[in-house]
C-alpha cells in the first residue's frame, strides 16, 4: 500500500465511524528529518496506523499520544530532538538528527473530520487544493479547512505535499498544498512493462497502459494497471488531457506505433515524455512521424533512464521510473553522496 495521502484516505474513509481516529501531521522540522512539514499519519482506537511520520522510528511513542488525544479529545503538539540528550528519539539513538514538531488532532462527526472527508473526494477525483489545519494553543480549538484549486493541474510533481505556516490574528495555520499521485501512461503493453507498471503502482501513481495490439496489455499480466486503452493512437492527446495524464513512456517496440504515439503527444501538456530504446531508434522514429525535438510539451528523454547500468527488465524500469521523478520533482538525480561522481 502506498503511503500517499489519497491510500491513506482511502483506507479511513469506509471506517471513519466504525473507530475514534486521531490525525498526526509534521509541522516543522529543523535539520535533516525523514519527513517534511505537511507529511500526514492516521492512527485508530483498534491500533492501526495508517502512514509514516518520521522512517518507521517514532511512530509506536506517536501512537502512544495519540491514544491520549482520542481518550480527552483534545488536540497536543510534540516535539522530537534528536540532538536533546533528555529526548526519547535521542536516548534511543533514533532520528535522522533533527527536530521534528507534530501535531495530533481527533478527527470525528462533531469537527467535519477535519475535512478529510472533502479532501477525499477531490483527491479522488484527481482534484488539488489545499489543507489548512490550525495548529493547537492553549485554547485547544480544532479547525481544518479544504481549499480546492482553480487550476486542474497545479504544481503537479511526485511530491504528495507542500507545506508553510500561515498566521492569521493570534491562529497559526499550517497550509499544505496537496495533489493526486503522478498518473503515468504506458504505450506499449509487452511484458517488459509488467515491472515498470508494478513498480509504478507500488509508488501509488495512476497507471494506464495502451496497446491497440490484441495479444498485448492482456489483463491477465497487467493486474495492477488503473486503466487498458485500445483506442486509435489519435485519441491518446485528449485522453492526457481529460485525465490528466503527467507523464508518458513509450515502449511499444514497433518504430511505427511509436511514432503514432509520438505524434498524438506532440500537443498534450504531460511533463514527462521518455521513449525507450538507442539513439539511432529515437533519430529513426522522429523521422517516420515527422517531428522535431523542439516539437514536443516537454524534453523527450531518448534514450529513456538514468545510466544505472542495469540489463535486466525490472532494473531498467527502475531507471526510468527514477528519471521520470527527478524530472517531475526538478531534480538533478546525482548521488547525495557524491560517490558517483568520484
Amino acid at each position: 500500500m502506498s503511503n500517499h495521502l489519497l491510500h491513506l484516505l482511502s483506507q479511513w474513509y469506509p471506517e471513519k465511524d466504525n473507530a475514534e481516529w486521531v490525525l498526526g501531521t509534521v509541522f516543522k522540522t529543523e535539520g535533516p528529518c525523514y519527513r517534511k512539514a505537511g507529511a500526514m499519519m492516521l492512527f485508530n482506537s483498534f491500533g492501526q496506523q495508517l502512514g509514516m511520520l518520521s522512517g518507521g522510528c517514532l511512530e509506536s511513542d506517536i501512537q502512544r499520544h495519540a491514544k491520549k488525544v482520542m481518550a480527552t479529545g483534545r488536540p497536543m503538539t510534540m516535539v522530537y530532538d534528536s540532538q536533546d540528550e533528555d529526548d526519547l528519539s535521542f536516548q534511543l539513538g533514533i532520528g535522522c538528527g533533527g527536530t521534528v514538531h507534530i501535531m495530533l488532532h481527533p478527527i470525528s462527526a462533531n469537527n467535519d473530520y477535519l475535512a478529510l472527508d472533502t479532501l477525499y473526494q477531490h483527491l479522488s477525483a484527481r482534484k488539488s487544493g489545499h489543507y489548512f489545519q490550525r495548529i493547537p494553543t492553549n485554547d485547544d480549538e480544532i479547525d481544518a479547512q479544504f481549499v480546492p484549486s482553480i487550476a486542474a493541474h497545479h504544481l503537479r510533481s511526485d511530491r504528495e505535499t507542500i507545506a508553510n505556516k500561515v498566521q492569521e490574528g493570534k491562529q497559526t495555520w499550517l497550509k499544505t498544498y496537496v495533489q493526486p499521485p503522478v498518473h503515468l501512461m504506458v504505450a506499449g503493453g509487452g511484458f517488459d512493462a509488467i515491472p515498470l507498471v508494478n513498480l509504478a503502482h507500488q509508488l501509488g501513481w495512476k497507471v494506464t497502459v495502451w496497446d491497440p495490439r490484441p495479444a498485448n496489455a492482456r489483463r491477465e499480466y497487467f493486474g495492477n494497471v488503473d486503466e487498458i486503452l485500445r483506442s486509435s493512437a489519435d485519441l491518446l492527446d485528449t485522453y492526457c488531457q481529460q485525465y490528466g495524464v503527467d507523464a508518458a513512456i513509450v515502449m511499444t517496440h514497433s518504430v511505427s506505433l511509436d511514432a503514432s504515439v509520438l505524434s498524438a503527444l506532440k500537443t498534450s501538456s504531460i511533463r514527462y515524455l521518455a521513449l525507450l530504446g538507442p539513439v539511432h531508434r529515437k533519430d529513426e522514429v522522429l523521422a517516420i512521424a515527422k517531428l522535431s525535438l523542439s516539437q514536443f510539451p516537454c524534453k523527450l528523454h531518448a534514450p529513456a533512464g538514468l545510466q544505472l547500468g542495469a540489463a535486466l527488465p525490472e532494473g531498467i524500469a527502475i531507471s526510468m521510473l527514477s528519471e521520470c521523478i527527478a524530472t517531475l520533482n526538478n531534480a538533478n538525480a546525482m548521488s547525495f553522496s557524491g560517490a558517483l561522481s568520484e
